[in-house]
């Protein structure tokens, strides 16, 4: 028979008992991927979830002998083998396009890459897990309700795990070894955990989305959950309002807030004579110093106060860690200054786990920048990690400063210990302002 196009539904025949399509024509040809079999699973899977309609048609057909099943890339391409659609079962085929066209939505290759920089892993076992622990977010919520379940599908509990978290929080509980050895086989593609493949048809390959083609089919799908509540998982309505009001990449933006800081005017800079300027030449007998860009001084101040919470300590002393690889990893150029009412002392960073955070009072952060400040040597930025219940200092410091700010739900009407009237001020102008968390 003739292949159809991708992206066009073939036409049914008289609907079978348990309601799928039948296919109309005869078999595929032997080794040719039966295109009318797989258009009519990808059919059915919009019919029985179709606030993912816009999304499975928008994903574009790639025959491929290289995958073991089907596989994603991040370009909404979804390459197939043939010999997979031959054996599998139409219904059952209907819930892979549900799993494969979930891991782009859910932005699982764009995840990947942000939990590897910030986790520091590499290579393809650490890819594979990420593939492993992205299935696992999207299984508990992909079968039944129209959708057969597959034998074999990886689930949580075939490790013992829990249902219903993110991928972020299964990579902490689970190590590539002999639980996952029988998992080696998985491979979603690198629409699953960020890595290339070499069948992909990569950035320049015919028939990829453009980045704003792909967030328009996010939105409108998200549209389509919400504007119907109650007809969709919970996983997909939580994504459905992240995709409405999405978290900021915030450990990034403190990173590069810190950076940009210590690379201004003024950051770091110092006169040597170790290297003598190239105007001297233009002064016979003298040597005259050149300008060195010397590694930035950072001061962390940690509000300690009691509104300040344990578990927001310890995300501030993660935060110090990130701080100091910002600046390149010198972690004796980074000191702590622990501040509630009134600052400790400022500490050198040996190990953030050793930093004593002493504190549980009233919050004035005006001590915490006095005593960075008076430091020696003086600090090039100042990074306040804070909820932003406290007075800020009356003008601004001698050296770059960025606000990392712990989230308040109702930070517009926070109070302090002594006053329940008292709305502090806003971070200031000059500060370069982060919410963490968030």
């Amino acid at each position: 028979m003739t292949a159809q196009e991708p992206g066009t539904p073939p036409t049914p025949n008289t609907p079978a008992a348990d309601g799928t399509p039948a296919v109309a024509g005869t078999p595929a040809t032997p080794g040719t991927l039966d295109r009318a079999k797989l258009f009519a699973a990808r059919l059915h899977a919009a019919r029985v979830r179709p606030y993912l309609a816009t999304a499975l048609f928008a994903l574009h057909v790639v025959e491929s002998r290289r995958v073991p099943t089907m596989s994603v890339d991040r370009h909404w391409r979804c390459y197939v083998s043939p010999v997979f659609v031959d054996r599998t079962p139409l219904e059952e085929l209907a819930g892979v396009w549900v799993h494969e066209v979930s891991h782009l939505l859910r932005d699982h290759h764009g995840r990947s890459d942000r939990v590897a920089r910030e986790r520091e892993l590499r290579g393809p076992a650490e890819r594979l897990r990420m593939n492993i622990a992205a299935d696992f977010e999207i299984n508990d919520d992909v079968y039944g309700d129209g959708l057969a379940r597959p034998e074999g599908v990886v689930e949580p509990r075939l490790l013992g795990l829990a249902e219903n978290q993110l991928m972020e929080d299964y990579l902490r509980q689970f190590g590539v070894g002999p639980r996952t050895r029988d998992l080696a086989w998985l491979d979603c593609g690198s629409g699953a955990d960020g890595m290339d493949r070499e069948w992909e048809l990569g950035p320049d390959g015919a028939h990829g989305l453009s980045e704003q083609d792909r967030d328009a089919v996010r939105f409108r799908v998200a549209q389509g959950i919400t504007g119907r509540p109650g007809n969709a998982p919970q996983g997909w309505r939580r994504w459905a309002e992240e995709a409405f009001h999405p978290p900021q990449p915030w450990r990034e933006l403190l990173g590069a807030a810190v950076r940009s800081a210590a690379s201004g005017p003024g950051g770091g800079e110092d006169y040597t004579y170790g290297r003598p300027a190239r105007r001297s030449v233009a002064v016979p007998g003298t040597v005259l110093p050149s300008l060195r860009r010397r590694p930035p001084r950072v001061a962390v101040i940690i509000d300690t106060s009691g509104s300040v919470s344990d578990a927001e300590l310890g995300s501030a002393l993660l935060e110090v860690a990130e701080i100091a690889r910002a600046v390149g990893g010198r972690r004796d150029l980074v000191s702590v200054v622990p501040c509630d009412a009134s600052a400790g002392l400022a500490r050198r960073l040996c190990r953030a786990e050793g930093i004593p955070l002493t504190g549980g009072g009233g919050t004035d952060l005006r001590a915490g920048f006095a005593r960075a400040l008076s430091s020696r040597p003086a600090p090039d930025v100042i990074v306040a990690l804070t909820d932003g219940q406290t007075p800020w200092p009356g003008s601004r410091p001698p050296c770059r400063t960025v606000v990392g700010l712990f989230p308040r739900q109702y930070r517009s009407h926070a109070y302090d210990e002594s006053d329940p009237e008292y709305v502090p001020d806003t971070p200031p102008a000059w500060a370069r302002v982060v919410d963490i968390g968030s």
